[in-house]
């Protein structure tokens, strides 16, 4: 049974409620880090046929991220659900900030910071002033905000060894939070910032690359056939990433203009509306520096 150690949990629901006065959706972390209450899916016999797991429609607490809210009366919820919360978590990727979590890890011996600042110089982008979280072991959160109609997904050593991206899904451990490492604060020179929003440039090399094993056609036609084709092989959840990556591609190659009803029809295939199709689209034009 865990060890329930109230003054670090009063302290911890305090800074949760703070954070949600901010706008920022919170769950009930244990010390591990890990979301406090378990799954009331962890003893069902069968896993689902089709794989859809429940996110907290069966209305039960313990849905990890999918528990995430800003009202003071849920989150007094969830935290007398587990007592022996000692932190919170912030869920990212969910309005009004879609927040966006840059882990600069330390472990490993790997220097993450140095290569944020090689990417940054690579890719010609400046990390702008943001809250910065440190960790106990010495690592950095650097929080950034995205587009609404972007979907950032989580990935660990994808953009460098040691930067891991926290995006829709996913949550950061918030600033208060005790760990059995230790506490995590805010850096007092950004406490009292808003998460400044993510660089075009870096948001870019946050989405996922296509995944296909088809070489990449070299005419024209043949590429902007391979984005729509790309578009409508997205399942559900990957709709919006795969169309805003797949629009970005097609406005660097100058192909942007033709492709955009293609790929508003290749995204209604796959359920998005063309409301949608066209405000992704768009923001990848803006993106871009194009005009839709």
């Amino acid at each position: 049974m865990a060890t329930i150690d109230r003054q670090a949990t009063t302290l911890a629901l305090a800074h949760a409620l703070s954070a949600a006065e901010r706008g920022l959706a919170v769950i009930p972390l244990s010390r591990t880090k890990l979301p406090a209450l378990r799954s009331p899916h962890r003893d069902d016999p069968v896993p689902d046929p089709v794989g859809v797991a429940c996110h907290g429609e069966c209305g039960l607490l313990g849905h990890g991220v999918y528990d995430a809210s800003t009202d003071p009366a849920r989150i007094r919820e969830l935290f007398a659900a587990a007592p022996w919360a000692t932190g919170y978590g912030i869920a990212c990727g969910l309005p009004p900030h879609h927040l966006i979590g840059i882990d600069l890890d330390t472990k490993s011996g790997t220097d993450s910071s140095s290569a944020l600042r090689e990417l940054a110089l690579r890719h010609l982008f400046t990390i702008p002033e943001t809250v910065v979280v440190l960790t106990p072991s010495g690592g950095r959160h650097l929080w950034l905000t995205g587009p609404p109609d972007v979907v950032v997904p989580n990935s660990a050593g994808r953009l460098a060894p040691g930067i891991d991206i926290r995006g829709a899904g996913g949550y950061l451990v918030g600033p208060g939070s005790r760990t059995e490492h230790g506490l995590y604060g805010a850096a007092p020179a950004t406490a009292h910032l808003a998460p400044a929003p993510c660089p075009p440039s870096l948001l870019r090399l946050l989405l996922p690359p296509p995944r296909t094993n088809h070489p990449t056609p070299t005419s024209t036609g043949q590429h902007g056939q391979g984005l729509v084709q790309f578009v409508l092989a997205a399942h559900e959840g990957q709709r919006n990433t795969r169309l805003f990556w797949a629009a970005c591609r097609a406005y660097e190659n100058d192909i942007g203009p033709a492709l955009v009803d293609p790929l508003v029809e290749a995204a209604m295939g796959t359920g998005l509306s063309e409301r949608e199709a066209r405000a992704t689209i768009a923001s990848a034009a803006r993106m871009t520096g194009r005009r839709a």
